[in-house]
């Protein structure tokens, strides 16, 4: 028997070819339609005894359908002619590559539990099975009256399966509740009591798990909805998003001592910290002077594992009740579980190879430029990271500021990563800018990094680094959003940064990566993900960066790749593979092929003025009791201190309302949809465009 595609008025019409030993008859058929997987069935349309082609039969509403459909795959295959199997007791719908094969592993297989089944616009033959995991099926019926028995039977399977889940969440639900009401009816104390460790893991991760689980079924029921009526309700797709119930107003730890959260009872504001007095609303932009600032010697590692498991309780308790999906800008977190440093300081980490930096715009050309960039953009992120531990620095108040610099010999620049082969460095550059001429002579380059908190609602920072002397500077802003994901927290940077190279008139702009906080119930650690580009608009080249979040099964840990292209020849010049924090592998256009270690890669310390040169809204200086707390493993003295901050930002933020008193921003200027350093090295120095 031969199987085929015939075209009939410009449609692909499924035939099949009966040979002579199987029933000795010949020619071509119209597709064969869905049979009743009965066997005391009459046949209805098609033909009838044995010597006709088989047509479809009417089945009961739960009964097995099957029968030859053609199957859209793409644009270079095109139709192929599938058999497919409805299997109403599983839910699935199931094809095959012939009726023969039945009995084999299916070539694909579809869950219809939330799936969408859609009839095409495009003829009467055509229809889509939408499956809630994403995946689709466009296939084609032999006449409309075939399409519409296949519809109906995969809706009524598919409402079936859907309101199944339902059920057994309803189920599980209960089983779930009396868990957790056996657990609170236990005694506080004695061999096995309500706050035993691993029963408040059970409350917590079983909670979590309902929620997550409970969640997931009503974006299925909005998704089949949503194609049932055309369009949602207003509001709707919000909704379950946002935590159902309020948060508690304290959270309680293992020895019954109150957590406070935000909707606590305000603290008082001491009198040194008042609003006349802080100078927020009055403040003028300060020049910091790089010689009164010295090298950072502080051990600013976060291996402290003690503090989270001490503090169990709280976080479970904390997880139970959020919701999948939820902004975490509206939960405080616990103070133990956050960094000894403002995140502003964390953004001051990319610049932790500033040879790498500096060493951008030594490239000959602008292809070589472009992989340099891309070099010192991969080897960032890994210093970043305190500890293996997940940790979440300070939320940094709006105003707060942070200033350092870093001090890099100008032989170490010249040695240090290169690209492509062939390109040599160029160091000879004098002194460019007014801040520079202090330098002329001396045998360092200095990069300069200043960072603002620019908004509070929604929460951006913004910053700006340059060296002077080699005409080049980075301004960026980010926004940070946090969600919580069930078993991890995912954050996500919105923004983008600009780096100019002035000598050479080029631009390039960039974004970062969103960033995991996995494994939150028991030892949480961070994980990078998504696709960030690199642009360069006049020089065309640009890069595609990937950062993999681990599949669920196998696969490495912290794995990135990237390429490099020349746009206007669709080139690839440089590709890369390896992990972000461990070793990295460039291969170039020429076949030269190189390894970075990034764990044996020299980092350079910044330099920092000392706590008493530093001003009031400094993140160290702002921060000081909450860190001191903090090393000295008083939790309850840190909260307090943080709250104590906190209260401040929102007692100013009531009075800038209520007098309509505009924030004033110190050092960067909102221009667009960002925000732009009020100094920039463009503004200085002039741009100049040498020929390539």
């Amino acid at each position: 028997m031969d199987f085929g595609v015939k075209m009939q008025g410009g449609e692909p019409v499924a035939t099949m070819k009966v040979s002579e030993s199987e029933g000795k008859l010949e020619g071509l058929a119209t597709a064969v339609t869905p049979n009743k997987n009965s066997s005391n069935s009459s046949g209805r349309g098609g033909g009838g005894g044995g010597g006709g082609v088989k047509g479809w039969q009417y089945s009961d509403h739960m009964e097995n359908v099957y029968g030859y459909l053609m199957k859209y795959t793409n644009l270079v295959t095109g139709w192929q002619f599938r058999f497919f199997v409805l299997n109403n007791e599983a839910g699935l719908l199931e094809y095959f590559v012939n009726e023969q094969s039945r009995n084999q592993k299916p070539r694909g297989t579809l869950q219809l539990a939330g799936a969408v089944i859609s009839p095409s616009d495009e003829d009467s033959h055509t229809f889509t099975v939408n499956a809630a995991s994403g995946e689709q099926y466009k296939l084609r019926a032999t006449d409309a009256k075939e399409r519409q028995h296949w519809v109906s039977r995969l809706q009524i399977c598919t409402q079936h399966h859907t309101e199944a889940i339902g059920k057994m969440m309803s189920h599980a639900e209960g089983q779930q509740r009396d868990l957790i009401r056996r657990i609170e009816c236990l005694p506080a104390s004695g061999h096995l009591s309500s706050l035993d460790q691993d029963l408040l893991m059970l409350k917590a991760t079983s909670m979590a798990t309902m929620n997550c689980l409970n969640d997931c079924f009503h974006i299925l029921q909005l998704q089949h909805a949503s194609h049932q009526k055309g369009s949602l309700p207003a509001g709707t797709t919000i909704e379950w998003l946002e935590p159902k119930i309020p948060l508690s107003n304290h959270y309680k730890n293992g020895a019954d001592q109150p957590f406070p959260a935000e909707q606590s009872k305000p603290v008082a504001v001491p009198e040194e910290q008042s609003v006349a007095e802080s100078g927020l609303l009055t403040r003028e932009p300060e020049e910091i002077n790089a010689d009164d600032e010295i090298e950072d010697t502080g051990d600013n590692k976060e291996d402290d594992l003690g503090a989270v498991e001490e503090q169990r309780s709280v976080i479970l308790h904390l997880l139970s009740q959020l919701k999948l999906g939820m902004d975490l800008t509206r939960v405080v977190l616990p103070t133990f579980i956050l960094e000894k440093r403002s995140l502003l300081e964390m953004y001051a980490d990319f610049m932790s190879h500033p040879d790498l930096f500096i060493a951008i715009t030594n490239g000959a050309t602008a292809e070589d430029r472009m992989i340099r960039f891309v070099e010192y953009y991969l080897t960032s992120f890994h210093e970043g990271r305190k500890g293996a531990i997940a940790k979440k620095p300070y939320n940094p108040i709006i105003g707060e500021t942070f200033h350092c610099s870093w001090r890099m010999p100008r032989s170490e620049v010249a040695s240090s990563l290169s690209s492509s082969a062939g390109t040599q460095a160029v160091t000879n550059h004098a002194p460019l800018a007014e801040e520079s001429l202090s330098q002329a002579g001396s045998d360092c380059y200095t990069v300069r990094f200043v960072a603002e908190q620019v908004s509070h609602h929604p929460p951006v920072s913004g910053f700006y680094a340059e060296c002077a002397e080699r005409k080049m500077c980075v301004n960026a802003h980010v926004w940070t959003k946090s969600k919580f994901l069930g078993m991890s927290i995912g954050v996500t940077m919105v923004g983008e940064g600009i780096l100019s190279l002035l000598e050479h008139g080029e631009e390039y702009t960039f974004s970062l990566p969103c960033a995991y906080a996995r494994s939150i119930l028991t030892v949480p650690w961070v994980e990078l993900g998504g696709k960030v580009s690199v642009n360069c608009a006049k020089t065309g080249y640009s890069a595609s960066i990937t950062f993999h979040t681990k599949p669920f099964y196998g696969g490495k840990l912290h794995r990135v790749t990237a390429e490099v292209k020349h746009n206007l020849t669709n080139t690839v010049v440089c590709r890369v593979q390896g992990e972000w924090n461990s070793v990295l592998e460039f291969t170039y256009s020429n076949g030269e092929t190189k390894y970075v270690d990034l764990t044996t890669l020299a980092v350079t310390k910044k330099r920092v003025r000392p706590l008493e040169k530093q001003g009031p809204f400094e993140s160290r200086r702002l921060w000081k009791n909450v860190t001191d707390s903090l090393r000295e493993s008083e939790i309850d003295k840190a909260t307090e201190h943080k709250r104590t901050l906190e209260e401040r930002q929102r007692t100013e933020e009531r009075h800038r309302t209520e007098t309509g008193t505009p924030w004033k921003t110190k050092y960067f200027i909102k221009e667009g949809d960002g925000w732009v350093y009020h100094r920039p090295l463009w503004k200085v120095i002039p741009t100049t465009q040498p020929a390539e």
